[in-house]
């Protein structure tokens, strides 16, 4: 492992440094600092008082687009530079407090966009990339139903074939950014009569169709990011079909691939907000950070921070050298995910009573914030337990579980 850049990649980073040097919106520094300091979701808007966010998110991706720094892994047709996996990390290293701007395109830069590349058809991605890239369009993804858990291959969603249309009939849940998205992608099952693997088909939904109703999910944070999204009789037209009917499965794997990839060197852990914390913190007998039994808690903490910081270190030395990252990304999802509940729990135990009251206070907010968000941050991207299995069956080598529905050559 080399944490030293090569000489391309130092000439790459000199690159993007002149260009940040004369381009980044200076006046949000600090309130997108503060967002990433309060924040426990990496595709959510920026916290920006009085400012819409939306906008201003659009207008720095804007700004990328017509500079080529925006999807740079992306072929330069649509808004790219062909740069390599190693260069997409120097980028965030560089960008730093403002890719915060570009959390809400998480859906569309790092999974819509990537999929439609890989599978779909030239015309869609004429018509789809750019736009993506630039921020002229948001994507949701709808994946995830009421009734499937876990299992996405089990969704009930129906798409049934009618001449040169599909017709949706079904909801999803949990879906991100819903409500202001202009475009998604759904994964619906077309045909009912074959194993569940088999049956699926992926769709470019326009979310302005007939038909779709949009719920705001009410989070115990008090926010609304997540929808329910109901589909009566929706005519979506076999254009828009993401491969064959029938491929869906091979396509959502793609997606999902993608989807954890970004999500996995993205989860703030709230360590250094805790280590702060402790040190302002007074309790009885003086600053909380004094307690030999606090100072233990946070010594673990930041030792598992920093294991998730060169572990993360591996896949990017992996990618420099042109290797395909190997399981880091579930490590960090895992560790992550639970560290982010553990620090929050112990933050508001540590305040007694008082951090159960909402008050004026950013560092009862922030600890409350995170406690209530840690959940959907556990199971978004992949549950913790199915993180484990992929570890354990194709890291470790270990015995899958049994499977009375899998389908050979279907995962």
């Amino acid at each position: 492992m080399t944490f030293d850049d090569t000489p391309e990649e130092a000439a790459f980073r000199a690159e993007a440094r002149v260009w940040l040097d004369h381009n980044v919106p200076r006046a949000l520094h600090d309130a997108l600092e503060a967002s990433a300091a309060r924040s426990t979701s990496s595709v959510h808007l920026p916290h920006l008082p009085g400012m819409d966010a939306l906008a201003a998110c659009r207008s720095w991706q804007r700004r990328k687009y017509d500079g080529g720094w925006a999807c740079i892994s992306w072929p330069p047709a649509y808004g790219g530079r062909h740069a390599s996996a190693i260069q997409g990390v120097i980028w965030r290293q560089e960008e730093g407090a403002y890719g915060r701007l570009a959390d809400v395109f998480t859906v569309g830069h790092g999974i819509a966009g990537p999929t439609i590349l890989a599978h779909g058809a030239d015309v869609q991605q004429d018509r789809h990339l750019r736009p993506i890239a630039s921020g002229e369009h948001l994507w949701c993804q709808l994946f995830s139903e009421p009734s499937g858990g876990s299992d996405l291959a089990g969704l009930r969603t129906r798409a049934r074939i009618d001449g040169d249309h599909a017709v949706v009939n079904g909801q999803k849940i949990w879906t991100t950014h819903a409500q202001i998205a202009e475009f998604g992608l759904l994964l619906a099952r077309t045909d009912p009569a074959v194993p569940k693997h088999q049956g699926l088909s992926m769709f470019i939904l326009d979310m302005k169709l007939p038909g779709i109703d949009v719920r705001p999910v009410r989070q115990m944070t008090g926010e609304a990011t997540f929808n329910a999204v109901f589909f009566a009789d929706v005519r979506v037209p076999l254009s828009a079909m993401i491969g064959k009917p029938g491929d869906g499965w091979r396509v959502a794997m793609t997606s999902l691939m993608n989807e954890r990839l970004s999500l996995a060197a993205a989860i703030p852990t709230g360590v250094r907000e805790l280590i702060d914390f402790c040190q302002r913190f007074a309790t009885a007998t003086g600053p909380a950070i004094d307690d030999p039994a606090v100072r233990a808690r946070l010594a673990t903490w930041a030792a598992r921070a920093n294991g998730l910081e060169y572990t993360m270190m591996r896949t990017i030395s992996a990618l420099s050298a042109g290797r395909a990252p190997g399981p880091e990304n579930s490590i960090g999802k895992l560790v992550a995910g639970d560290m982010v509940q553990d620090i929050a729990a112990f933050a508001l135990d540590l305040q007694g009573p008082a951090g159960a009251v909402l008050g004026p206070d950013d560092d009862t907010r922030r600890f409350q914030q995170m406690f209530l968000t840690s959940p959907a941050v556990r199971i978004g991207g992949g549950t913790a337990e199915i993180q484990r299995n992929i570890i354990a069956e194709r890291i470790l080598g270990l015995p899958p579980e049994p499977r009375v529905d899998k389908v050979p050559g279907h995962g």
